[in-house]
């Protein structure tokens, strides 16, 4: 019998609540890994994931707790939960975030201008979206150099939607998430830890995606388990040495990932 590609692994899913998250937790799971699942709110959401994910692997492979990644200490609970539980801690997968639908519900047809936005929206975006993922990482690194090996993947978006107009403040966002991927992967250079961006690849069916949104246009939207395939390469020892890179879901294929800079 041939051993799943994460068997032994443990990850931490960010925002695993619904959407990408969900398919990234479930994903996971089938392919071996112990998984924490956060959420900052919605518990009865967070429960159903779990419930989905100890489907693949049994109750004692997964753990949850409400967390809200814009909070430090939240942060450190979280990567303490994973610790508790399964005693070691290798893939942290940024994916817990804010869309323009905090912004407004019609932002897909009528644009808000970046003037007009209130500070605390662009404030509320910025602190899940940006320092989220920092805060993540900060808490997880260190147990990732103990450990001499791990990998962060941040989940991003595509660079023509990035600059979209009207696409204040999670465009920003996802620019700034980018910019810090490269970083991170040259500060911890030569240490045994990876950071790379994952994306879809396009519009994707999660709960970004305003419900006023036609029929036909929602047909053509992604299936969100299109993420899992690359995601669980990122996470195995198949992809030892492969840091700073940005990974579309849509182009990806195990005999070419097709991997860009993850630069802007």
């Amino acid at each position: 019998m041939t051993e799943l590609p994460l068997a032994g692994k443990v990850a931490i899913v960010t925002g695993a609540g619904r959407g990408l998250g969900r398919s990234m937790a479930r994903g996971l799971s089938r392919a071996g890994a112990k998984i924490v699942l956060t959420a900052a709110r919605a518990r009865d959401e967070l429960d159903a994931a779990a419930v989905e994910v100890a489907a693949e692997r049994g109750e004692a492979s997964v753990a949850t707790m409400l967390a809200d990644v814009a909070d430090p200490a939240a942060c450190e609970a979280v990567v303490a939960l994973a610790l508790d539980c399964f005693g070691k801690l290798d893939v942290l997968v940024n994916n817990a975030g804010r869309g323009m639908r905090y912004v407004s519900e019609s932002f897909m047809t009528e644009p808000t201008r970046f003037w007009e936005m209130p500070a605390e929206t662009w404030q509320m975006v910025i602190a899940t979206n940006v320092n989220g993922p920092f805060l993540m990482a900060r808490a997880a690194t260190p147990h990732f150099l103990k450990a001499g090996k791990g990998r962060i993947v941040n989940i991003s978006m595509n660079w023509q939607t990035m600059r979209r107009k009207g696409f204040t403040p999670y465009g920003p966002s996802k620019a700034a998430l980018e910019s810090a991927t490269m970083i991170w992967a040259q500060d911890l250079a030569d240490t045994g830890i990876t950071v790379n961006t994952l994306l879809p690849g396009g519009a994707t069916a999660t709960g970004m995606v305003p419900v006023s949104v036609p029929v036909e246009v929602r047909a053509k939207l992604l299936d969100p388990d299109i993420i899992v395939p690359p995601l669980i390469w990122l996470a195995s020892d198949a992809s030892d040495g492969v840091t700073g890179k940005r990974i579309t879901a849509t182009e990806w294929s195990l005999n070419d990932p097709k991997m860009e800079d993850a630069g802007i």
